[in-house]
C-alpha cells in the first residue's frame, strides 16, 4: 500500500495533534469547573464567615473590656484624688482649729497676766487695807481719800480691826459697832460692796461698806469728822 494518503482525506500533521489534544484538555478543565456547584463556594464562604464573625465579637469584647477598665481607672483616679483633697482639708482644718485654740489660750493667758499686773499687791496692814480699799472705791465709784478714812479709822477703832463697842446704843440693842470704822450688822448688810467678804471684821470690807454708806449718807468719807 502507498505511503500517499487517500484521496478525499486531510493528513494530520505531528502540530496539529498536539493542538488538538491541547484544547481538549482546556475544554476537559473547563467542564470539570462548570460542573463544580455553586453551593459549594457558597459553603466554602459561609464555613470561613464564622471564623471572622469570631474574630469581630472577640474584638468588640475586648474593647469593652478596655474601656470598662479605662473607666474604672478613671473613678477610681477621682476617689483617690477625692479622698486626698478631703484629708488635706481635714488636715487643713485641724491645723487652724489647734492654732485658733492656742490663739485663745495665748490670749487668755497674756489678759491674765495684765489682769494680775493691773491689780497691785496689797500689804497687810492699816496702810495697805486703806490702799485696797481706795483701789476697790475707785473701781465702783465710791469718793473717798487716803487721809479723810485714816483720820476716821483713828478716831473711831485706833487701827484695831478686831475693836468692838459693847456699851454704846448700838450694843444695848443688840448690833454693836464693829471693826476699823465701827460699821453695824444693819448698815454693813445694806452697804456692803460685792467682791469683797462678807465679814464685819474684815479690814477692807469694812472699810468699803462704811466709805459706801459715807458717800450715801455725807458725800464722802472725807465728810465725816465726828460719830456717823
Amino acid at each position: 500500500m502507498s505511503a500517499s494518503s487517500t484521496p478525499g482525506h486531510s493528513r494530520l500533521t505531528k502540530a496539529h495533534k498536539l493542538s488538538i489534544a491541547g484544547v481538549a484538555t482546556f475544554s476537559a478543565a473547563a467542564l470539570a469547573f462548570s460542573l463544580v456547584p455553586a453551593d459549594a463556594a457558597e459553603a466554602e464562604t459561609v464555613a470561613a464567615a464564622p471564623v471572622a464573625w469570631t474574630q469581630v465579637v472577640d474584638g468588640a469584647q475586648a474593647n469593652a473590656v478596655q474601656q470598662h477598665l479605662s473607666v474604672q481607672q478613671v473613678v477610681a483616679d477621682k476617689a483617690a484624688k477625692d479622698a486626698a483633697k478631703a484629708k488635706a482639708e481635714a488636715a487643713a482644718k485641724a491645723k487652724a482649729e489647734a492654732e485658733a485654740a492656742a490663739k485663745k489660750a495665748r490670749e487668755q493667758k497674756e489678759a491674765a497676766s495684765r489682769s494680775a499686773a493691773r491689780t497691785p499687791v496689797f500689804a497687810n496692814n492699816l496702810d495697805g487695807w486703806i490702799k485696797e480699799a481706795l483701789f476697790i472705791m475707785k473701781k465702783e465709784g465710791i469718793p473717798g481719800s487716803y487721809a479723810g478714812i485714816h483720820r476716821n479709822i483713828m478716831r473711831e477703832s485706833s487701827g484695831n480691826p478686831m475693836a468692838i463697842n459693847n456699851w454704846d446704843i448700838n450694843a444695848q440693842n443688840g448690833i454693836p459697832s464693829k471693826g476699823l470704822l465701827q460699821v453695824i450688822l444693819p448698815t454693813f448688810k445694806a452697804y456692803h460692796v460685792k467682791g469683797t467678804k462678807f465679814d464685819q471684821y474684815d479690814p477692807v470690807a469694812n472699810i468699803v461698806a462704811a466709805c459706801n454708806y459715807a458717800a450715801d449718807r455725807y458725800g464722802s468719807m472725807d465728810n465725816v469728822n465726828s460719830a456717823y
